[in-house]
């Protein structure tokens, strides 16, 4: 798979406790990891990430999925993949609209404590580590984001479509 376009982008490292967060500039050249985002309710952390997006200039959303050592989707991958779609939802209702790339994370958080020296931390220092391990990843290897599908409705309830 080809490497995207270089721009400034946002990758999340989502958590049940804590999003890890890392950026990079509009040129794809500097990886920094970001101060983790400690979860609230879900509108307080749209909040904040999308003040985080604006004041960052993002330009493309990089969500990481955990999936397990055969490429099959985890039970947190499912809530990465929904929690992601909701936040490019929710960011283009705030006229933030980013297209939306996935990048598997298996590993990464084991990968960053040994690379970093974060085995046992709390603090959000290694989510934000291996969210700026996913984002480096995708610089490398993509794949180029995908504009976010609008929800569907059915029975009652909102349907998220899987990404591509």
């Amino acid at each position: 798979m080809p490497a995207p376009r270089p721009r400034s982008a946002l990758a999340i490292d989502v958590g049940r406790r804590r999003i890890g967060l890392a950026g990079c500039d509009a040129l794809g050249l500097t990886v920094t990891p970001l101060p983790a985002l400690q979860r609230g309710p879900f509108p307080q952390d749209l909040e904040a990430l999308a003040a985080l997006v604006r004041r960052r200039g993002i330009q493309v959303l990089v969500v990481g999925l955990p999936l397990d050592a055969r490429q099959q989707a985890t039970d947190q991958a499912d809530h990465c993949r929904r929690f992601g779609l909701r936040l490019a939802r929710g960011l283009t209702a705030a006229g933030l609209p980013l297209p939306l790339a996935w990048v598997n994370e298996h590993a990464s958080s084991w990968e960053a404590a040994e690379r970093f020296g974060l085995h046992g931390d709390r603090s959000g220092r290694l989510d934000s580590a291996a969210a700026a391990l996913l984002l480096d990843q995708w610089l490398r290897e993509g794949p180029e984001p995908d504009p976010v599908p609008p929800a569907t409705i059915g029975r009652g309830t909102t349907a998220l479509a899987a990404p591509s």
